[in-house]
């Protein structure tokens, strides 16, 4: 990262966690009202499919087919994997714009398939395009079905008519058991709002953290869509979680926020080392 960018950067972060609304925010997050851990076994909404809590992200700053993840090599990456799994994380948090399925591939050849749940996201926005990527990614996971498939990065108010051929692409691939599960990660909160009342999203992929860093719109504009998402059987995943770094220095904090919402079925983080998956693990089980 540049200097004036990671300058700029720290401007900002620092700015969200000095407003006084943040401020009330963070003050007002509860004791939780029982333990939690990573590697709990969740149920994403009404899909019926059970993985951990913490998904281990492989995306942090992740386009161009690169993220912060993927730097860490072929070696390094399915050893962060392999080592998040041996503690009882079962979710794999991919994406072709990460560059990061050779590295799930690898990994997945040294566990039982059949307890981890892989997650994907395509840029593709026709339905030719999407079908090619259903073969592509299955051939470079080295795996005969994909557990979840959302479609990248939306920000359209209108996504859900205008990528209607991609949305029939999906669903015909779900009823073929090609997919378990399809849906979205949403860029604005337009596209979380008609992520939130279409029937066709199964899962959605969602930023949120007590500082709004990232996120579609403020916390409590974003966490009231969440909620109408819950009720009606979605499953809600939350990412951004520590603000891509604003929160970095308030991990506990951002952590309690998550958990306590009551929102979210389970959650990615993106660590870059194993020391920091094992941090993290700890930080969620003493929350």
């Amino acid at each position: 990262m540049l200097r004036r960018d990671f300058l700029h950067r720290s401007a900002a972060a620092g700015a969200l966690l000095a407003s006084s609304a943040v401020a009330k925010r963070l003050a007002a997050i509860p004791f939780l009202p029982r333990k939690f851990s990573g590697s709990d076994t969740v149920t994403l909404g009404n899909t019926g499919i059970q993985t951990s809590r913490l998904a281990m992200g492989t995306g942090t700053v992740g386009s161009g087919h690169h993220s912060h993840q993927t730097a860490l090599g072929m070696e390094g990456l399915p050893r962060l994997l392999l080592n998040g799994y041996d503690n009882g994380l079962r979710f794999f948090d991919a994406a072709d714009s990460y560059g990061s399925h050779p590295h799930v591939a690898e990994a997945l050849k040294h566990v039982d398939r059949t307890k981890v749940t892989v997650l994907t996201k395509s840029w593709s926005r026709s339905a030719p395009e999407m079908r090619a990527d259903l073969d592509r990614f299955r051939k470079e996971l080295g795996t005969d079905h994909l557990d979840i498939v959302l479609m990248h990065c939306l920000t359209e108010g209108d996504w859900t008519t205008r990528y209607q051929p991609v949305m029939d692409v999906l669903s015909e691939a779900k009823q073929k058991g090609v997919i378990r599960a399809h849906g979205c990660s949403c860029h604005s909160i337009e596209a979380l709002r008609a992520a939130a009342k279409s029937p066709w999203v199964d899962v959605d992929l969602a930023r949120v953290n007590p500082v709004g860093a990232q996120m579609d719109a403020e916390p409590d504009t974003v966490i009231s869509v969440l909620r109408e998402m819950k009720a009606s059987g979605k499953g809600v995943i939350g990412m951004k979680i520590l603000g891509q770094g604003a929160l970095r220095d308030r991990q506990d904090e951002a952590l309690r926020f998550a958990l306590g919402l009551g929102v979210l079925d389970a959650f990615t983080i993106g660590a870059e080392s194993i020391a920091e998956q094992n941090d993290l693990t700890k930080r969620i089980a003493a929350a």
